[in-house]
C-alpha cells in the first residue's frame, strides 16, 4: 500500500501551516511530498481572502493542488473533486513522492480516502420547489432523517447545498453507509484547540480576514459577474457578507452597526462549523 498523510481538524487550527512544515521536515529526511487542498472553497478561483487560500509565500516552494481549479459561477462537486484527487495522488505517486491531503472539509476527504461513489442524480425541479419553501430548521431536520453523514459535513447555513443534499438522498431512496476501508496505508493527523483557544483563533483569523480586505474581494466577485445567490451559497463569509452589502441580514443588532452585526453572526457561524468538522473527524483521531 502507498502511504497516503491526512492532515484534518476544524477550522482555524492551522492545518496548511502544519502540512507545510511536515512536508519540509519530510524534505530533510529525503522524502519528497507534495499537498493536496481538501476545501470545499478553495477550489474556485477568486476565493482567496475569505476561504483563507494559502499564499504562494506561505507554500514555501512545496507543491500544492487543487486550489484554483473551478469557476465560482459553477457548482463544483465531490464527484469531480474525487475525480481530480485521485488523479493528483496517482501523478505524485509516480514521483516516489508522498502525497498529503489537508483540509477540514470531511466529505472530500472521505471520498477520496475510502474511495465513495456517487452516483449521478439529475435535477427534480418539483421537489426543489417544494424544498425551497421550507426554513433552514425544517431543512436541517429533513437532511438529518435522510443522511446524518452527510448532515455532519455540510454547511447547515447554506440552503442551496441541503437542497442538493436532500435531492439526492430522496433520488437514492437509501443512502448506503460508507465503507471504512481504502486502498493507502493512511496517517491520520488530527488538530484541534480546546474550545476557548479555538474561539479566540476563530476570532483573531476573522479581524485579519477583514483587515486584508474580506469585504472587497466579496463586491469584487459580484462587480465581474458573480450573483448574490451564488456568494451566498457559497457559505459562511461569503455569505454573510454577501448578506450585509445587500442589507439583508436577518435580525441585526439594533445597537450596533450593519458590520459589527454580519461579524458577530459570522463567527457564531463559524463556530457551529467547526463542532460539526469536529464530529466528523473525531473518529479518526487517535
Amino acid at each position: 500500500m502507498h502511504k497516503l498523510i491526512v492532515i484534518c481538524g476544524p477550522t482555524a487550527t492551522g492545518k496548511s501551516d502544519y502540512a507545510v512544515n511536515l512536508a519540509k521536515d519530510l524534505a530533510k529526511q529525503g522524502i519528497g511530498a507534495e499537498i493536496i487542498s481538501a476545501d470545499s472553497r478553495q477550489v474556485y478561483k477568486g476565493l482567496d481572502i475569505g476561504s483563507g487560500k494559502i499564499t504562494v509565500k506561505e507554500m514555501q516552494g512545496i507543491p500544492h493542488h487543487l486550489l484554483d481549479v473551478a469557476s465560482p459561477k459553477r457548482t463544483f462537486s465531490v464527484a469531480q473533486y474525487k475525480k481530480l484527487a485521485d488523479k493528483t495522488i496517482q501523478q505524485i505517486i509516480k514521483r516516489n513522492h508522498v502525497p498529503i491531503i489537508v483540509g477540514g472539509t470531511g466529505f472530500y476527504i472521505d471520498a477520496v480516502v475510502f474511495g465513495q461513489q456517487f452516483p449521478a442524480v439529475a435535477p427534480n425541479k418539483e421537489l426543489r420547489k417544494s424544498l425551497e419553501l421550507l426554513s433552514l430548521d425544517a431543512l436541517r431536520q429533513k437532511l438529518q432523517t435522510l443522511d446524518i453523514d452527510r448532515y455532519e459535513s455540510i454547511d447547515i447555513h447554506n440552503k442551496v447545498r441541503m437542497i442538493r443534499a436532500i435531492e439526492i438522498a430522496d433520488a437514492l431512496g437509501k443512502v448506503p453507509p460508507v465503507v471504512r476501508s481504502t486502498k493507502y496505508a493512511v496517517e491520520w493527523i488530527y488538530l484541534d484547540f480546546p474550545d476557548e483557544i479555538l474561539k479566540g483563533r476563530i476570532h483573531t483569523r476573522l479581524i485579519k480576514r477583514m483587515k486584508e480586505g474580506m469585504v472587497q474581494e466579496v463586491a469584487t466577485l459580484h462587480a465581474e459577474g458573480l450573483s448574490w445567490k451564488r456568494l451566498e451559497a457559497l457559505g459562511l463569509e461569503y455569505r454573510y457578507v454577501a448578506l450585509m452589502l445587500q442589507e439583508k441580514l436577518s435580525e441585526p443588532d439594533p445597537s450596533t452597526s450593519l458590520r459589527a452585526s454580519m461579524l458577530t453572526q459570522l463567527e457564531a457561524a463559524i463556530w457551529q462549523y467547526a463542532k460539526r468538522q469536529r464530529t466528523w473527524f473525531k473518529k479518526y483521531a487517535k
